[in-house]
């Protein structure tokens, strides 16, 4: 029972960080505009396409050492680089227009974005390459190579299983959330950041170019979408077409629970919701999950209506 309770915890963990990597764009975003970007989980499976056609051009399937170090930090940096400029032009062609619209039209506008990103997740899993078995089947799962080597660190006796790529989430996730944690306290960028999400009007007076901080956010969310779709087809192994919305959905919600607009709170949000997850699987159902899920997330919102870590003011990231 120990050893199931272990398993299921280093699970979640692992789901849930890549459920705050994702929740951090949302809560970024949300943090200077109050406006919630739905497109955010498409650029998410949009650039796990991406890595899924990089890996097939490098050929890292029969990578093994430096060249797989090097290959793999090669798809990450190029994924990150897609994420923030597919995120950014979205924002400087679709969003920017409508900053003084009434707030359902830019909603509006995100909803039209996602099914337009899906449609070209569809278009590129067609496309007639090895990796996406000659496009033959757009709409199907995508298999991505298990590239990491596949044995147990805690030795083959062992009644836990900690695999590599269980390790590399982890460790990966808490370098970025931590180096993004430094950047919104300490740097100047962030300062502005928050000076915007307090207080829009104060910050222009200020002499901040709000419209700059905003494509910046714009662009680290999309960064982060990135490094996460790569993290997240390492770890699950599968992509489709479609993911974007479903993990989307888990994000948003793990940062609704932390307290949207709060990094700390979106971290929290996608841990918590990691957990509960895994341990909904086992000791329940899988069947059971989303109402298990959803309905802590009801419980909490009841209680605690701006987040675990949310406040009544206006959030700042």
């Amino acid at each position: 029972m120990l050893d199931t309770i272990l398993q299921q915890l280093i699970i979640g963990l692992t789901n849930g960080m890549v459920f705050a990597l994702v929740a951090l764009g949302y809560t970024m975003v949300y943090g200077i505009l109050e406006f919630i970007n739905f497109a955010h989980g498409d650029v998410f499976m949009l650039t796990s396409f991406l890595a899924l056609t990089l890996v097939g051009l490098f050929d890292l399937q029969g990578a093994s050492g430096a060249s797989l170090a090097g290959g793999l930090c090669l798809v990450i940096l190029t994924c990150a680089l897609f994420g923030a400029g597919l995120n950014y032009v979205i924002d400087r062609l679709v969003y920017k227009p409508l900053r003084k619209a009434p707030k359902l039209a830019p909603l509006v506008s995100a909803i039209g974005v996602s099914f337009i990103l899906q449609n070209l997740g569809l278009f590129w899993g067609g496309m007639p390459l090895k990796v996406f078995g000659g496009g033959n089947q757009a709409a199907a799962p995508k298999a991505f190579p298990d590239i990491l080597p596949a044995h147990n660190l805690l030795g083959a006796g062992s009644g836990l299983t900690l695999m590599p790529k269980d390790v590399l989430v982890i460790g990966a996730s808490l370098v970025v959330m931590a180096a993004l944690y430094g950047v919104v306290r300490f740097s100047k960028l962030g300062k502005a950041m928050r000076a915007t999400a307090q207080d829009p009007a104060a910050a222009r007076l200020m002499g901040i170019d709000v419209d700059q901080v905003i494509g910046a956010t714009f662009l680290v969310g999309g960064g982060l979408a990135g490094f996460a779709a790569v993290i997240y087809s390492l770890y699950i192994n599968t992509i489709h077409y479609q993911m974007g919305y479903q993990n989307g959905l888990y994000a948003f919600t793990a940062a609704v629970v932390g307290g949207i607009g709060n990094i700390p709170g979106a971290v929290l949000g996608g841990l918590l919701l990691g957990l509960v997850r895994a341990y909904s699987d086992q000791f329940i159902g899988a069947q059971w999950q989303p109402a298990v899920l959803f309905g802590i997330l009801i419980l909490i919102l009841i209680f605690r209506p701006s987040g675990l870590l949310g406040s009544t003011a206006r959030e700042k990231v």
